[in-house]
């Protein structure tokens, strides 16, 4: 993986250290904005065909491959209705990116229950604009707590 996962060197030219920032910016909001479309197609077509998508969360589930990651995004798609991304922040330096969200859904699985949970993505972006790498930060245990007060009390 080596250059896009260590960054690359500032190019010597004028300009050109913008250029790869400015490819970095696109490439992150392109994959952010199909993710809040819920076009499975399009997320898929904004990664790498060897993307690495890893959770810091024990809830999450890592994936190797754009293949792989394209057969789990309409289940995912489907569980997390509504689904959206708000973005709080993002710091770009070179081919990586930082962008801190706010992440709302609700969660089919669960009765519809409705969750909002703060979380990172750090994000490295290959030559061709493509997102090559993204690590996932969210506290699994946050998620958890909304989807029990969600359920109703039993009893009376």
């Amino acid at each position: 993986m080596g250059a896009v996962l260590s960054g690359v060197p500032r190019p010597a030219e004028p300009g050109a250290a913008a250029r790869v920032e400015e490819r970095t910016r696109a490439a992150v909001l392109r994959y952010l904005g199909a993710l809040n479309r819920h076009d499975a197609e399009a997320v898929a077509g904004c990664v790498a065909e060897g993307f690495v998508g890893e959770h810091t969360s024990p809830m999450g589930r890592g994936v190797t491959g754009r293949a792989a990651y394209r057969e789990r995004l309409d289940g995912f798609l489907a569980d997390f209705a509504d689904l959206k991304y708000e973005m709080e922040d993002l710091v770009v330096r070179d081919v990586r990116a930082v962008l801190a969200y706010t992440m709302s859904f609700r969660l089919v699985s669960a009765g519809n229950a409705p969750v909002r949970v703060r979380g990172v993505f750090r994000l490295w972006v290959d030559a061709n604009g493509l997102v090559a790498r993204r690590v996932d930060y969210w506290d699994g245990s946050e998620v958890t707590r909304q989807l029990a007060a969600a359920v109703p009390s039993q009893g009376g």
